[in-house]
Order: C-alpha cells, then structure tokens, then sequence
C-alpha cells in the first residue's frame, strides 16, 4: 500500500455556512465528519456523500491551470473534508482509503466540482473537472478520531 499524510481537516455545519478548519476530529459511521452537515446518515441509509477528500497535488494543479500562486485560494474552499498530500486518491469506487490508526473510508464516487466554484473563482469548477481532480467522496466503513500528520493509505 503505498501512503501519504493527512495536511488537513474542515468542516461547516450547514450549507453555504463557514468553513472551520481544525487539527483533530472524530469521524463516525452515522455522523460522518463530527460537525459537519454533510456526513449524517439521512432516514433512507443513503450514505455516498458522507466524507469528502482532495488530494493537494490536484488542488495545486487546478490553481495552476488558473495561473493562480500556490495557496491563493485556501484548499478549504473547495468545502471538503480532509485534505492529503504525497498520495493520488483512488478513480474508482470501492478502493479503501485508510487513516491514521482506525479511520476506514469506502471510495464511493468522484466529487464534482459544483457551480459554487465559478462564485470562488471564475475557471476553478472547469480546472477541477478533469480526471476525479475534484476529489473523492466517501462513505466510513470504520470510525475513528484522526489527526492532522496522520498517515493516509489507499487499498485498491
């Protein structure tokens, strides 16, 4: 397996509601991302959006394409949870992405870029379409609390 680290965690309560960055949270099965609107199991069981990632390589390539300095537009913007660097996320469904000690996420879709993007920057939802560059959406097969510098390790 090969591995990366987690360099950063966020979450808001509600949509279009403030992005809080933090260093450490809990992630659960029927909650998702403790604090975030996003990742609670709704009445019907359906859970595909539960937890969302980018990797930072494909946020910096996106803001490249946008002739756009590295962190010119903080990666928390893109409104997902877990930011990980040193590891390419999977493009599939069903590879299992691993972090720290306990946290397991199913691979369940790629993360499309919304019109929400266009309002951040005009180009960055085109910039972030390309090749799952938008990141991963998640389901939590097992909970855990994580960290930021945890270890992030994909199992295809």
């Amino acid at each position: 397996m090969s591995s990366g680290r987690l360099a950063g965690i966020a979450r808001h309560d509600r949509p279009r509601g403030p992005i809080e960055t933090v260093s450490e949270v809990d992630v659960t099965v029927r909650e998702g991302v403790h604090g975030d609107y996003r990742g609670a199991m709704k009445p019907d069981g359906h859970r595909k959006r539960q937890i969302s990632l980018i990797a930072a390589e494909d946020w910096a390539a996106a803001l490249a394409d946008l002739d756009l300095e590295p962190g010119a537009i903080p990666w928390s913007e893109r409104r997902v949870n877990l930011l990980v660097e040193g590891i390419a996320l999977p493009r599939r469904e069903g590879a299992r992405i691993h972090v720290g000690d306990t946290l397991v996420i199913e691979a369940a879709r790629e993360c499309d870029p919304c019109s929400r993007m266009e309002e951040i920057h005009p180009g960055l939802k085109a910039a972030l379409t390309p090749d799952w560059r938008g990141g991963v959406l998640g389901r939590v097969l097992v909970e855990g609390t994580i960290r930021v510098g945890d270890t992030i390790r994909i199992e295809e």
